[in-house]
């Protein structure tokens, strides 16, 4: 069996992994920071595991060298994920992770012709960040050659989870106006809020979507082609959080202050319960366009983001170690095709609605 290394495993999403990782027969070895975390949690899965810390670049390419792959699940990745890659690349070790950051996503693909000539994979966003989405994109854009404006906007129940909150504030900083789209094939800043509008998802729900910073704006780019991209979340952004963002991004500019943010997240924020990632849905769309009034529209449906997140990972990991990706750093819809979210139970994928 492939020997791969999961690093960030008790985190929320990590301990999903290796659940999922588990029932499907693997026996990762774990790894992280914290030894008081990550030895009983090896112990209650019968799991080796190896403590690592990233800012020892010398024994971290020591130690992942002896590894196909490494799963890294430990963010905020515009951080951590870096050190990882370039382990990876001195020791010839496959690389995935489960990021959502755009510039993260951006800095896996500067290592493409590297990746290539050590013959590995560095795949990004091989979860719920940027599985369905970019699998829709895809779907759509086969359907629409040569479309120049393709939009995505999602649904997705429940809270989240710590890990998925930091990165978040470890990434507002950056936001210069509050969100980002792709016009003309270059990121545009843009107010938190504006160009939000409505959406109907196949849930029959119409729903208010706002545009955000997601990772298909880095991702979809490269498996389309395609120039203006927009990507929408349904949440509601009151004036009063398009004000106060500029306050928000300033106070967080602050490291000391950040970082106390970022502790008090730790011990406060949970993310979802077991029943809402066994039952709740998650609702995707995706619309291709053309300058000539043509459109290429689908939508999917699949399950709870973390849980999607543990399942489609898991997958990618066995393809991957099974031979069935490109070398260099692919899209999962570049190395798997529009239809690999239909292997993840309960996905399923509509062209009209009714």
């Amino acid at each position: 069996m492939a020997n791969w290394l999961l690093y960030g495993a008790y985190g929320y999403t990590g301990r999903l992994v290796i659940e999922e990782a588990v029932r499907r027969g693997h026996k990762p070895v774990l790894a992280g920071r914290n030894v008081a975390k990550l030895a009983p949690l090896a112990d209650q899965f019968g799991l080796d595991w190896l403590a690592l810390d990233l800012d020892d670049g010398d024994k971290l390419v020591t130690a992942v060298a002896p590894f196909d792959l490494v799963f890294h699940a430990a963010g905020p990745f515009a951080i951590t994920s870096d050190p990882m890659i370039r382990a990876c690349l001195a020791g010839s070790t496959h690389y995935v992770d489960i990021t959502g950051e755009i510039a993260v996503f951006e800095n896996t693909f500067r290592y493409d012709k590297q990746a290539r000539e050590k013959g590995i994979v560095l795949m990004s966003g091989v979860g719920f960040d940027v599985v369905p989405t970019d699998c829709l994109a895809r779907y759509v854009a086969d359907k629409l050659p040569g479309a120049a404006d393709l939009e995505l906007a999602f649904m997705a129940p429940g809270s989240v989870s710590a890990g998925t909150t930091n990165t978040m504030l470890e990434s507002m900083p950056a936001l210069k106006k509050g969100s980002i789209v792709r016009r003309n094939g270059r990121y545009q800043h843009i107010p938190l809020g504006q160009g939000a509008k409505n959406f109907t998802f196949n849930n029959g729900k119409q729903r208010t979507a706002a545009p955000i910073p997601w990772g298909d704006l880095a991702t979809a780019y490269r498996t389309t082609g395609i120039p203006n991209i927009t990507t929408y979340n349904t949440m509601r952004v009151t004036p009063m959080q398009a004000r106060l963002m500029p306050l928000a991004r300033g106070l967080l500019a602050v490291g000391p202050i950040r970082r106390l943010a970022q502790a008090i997240v730790a011990r406060r924020v949970t993310g979802p319960g077991e029943q809402t990632r066994q039952t709740a849905k998650s609702y995707i769309y995706a619309r291709a366009a053309n300058g000539d009034g043509k459109q290429a529209e689908a939508w999917l449906e699949t399950m709870e983001g973390y849980r999607l997140t543990a399942a489609a990972g898991v997958r990618i990991v066995e393809k991957i170690l099974a031979g069935q990706a490109p070398a260099g750093t692919p899209t999962p819809a570049q190395a798997f095709g529009a239809d690999f979210i239909l292997e993840i139970e309960g996905s399923k994928r509509f062209d009209t609605l009714g």
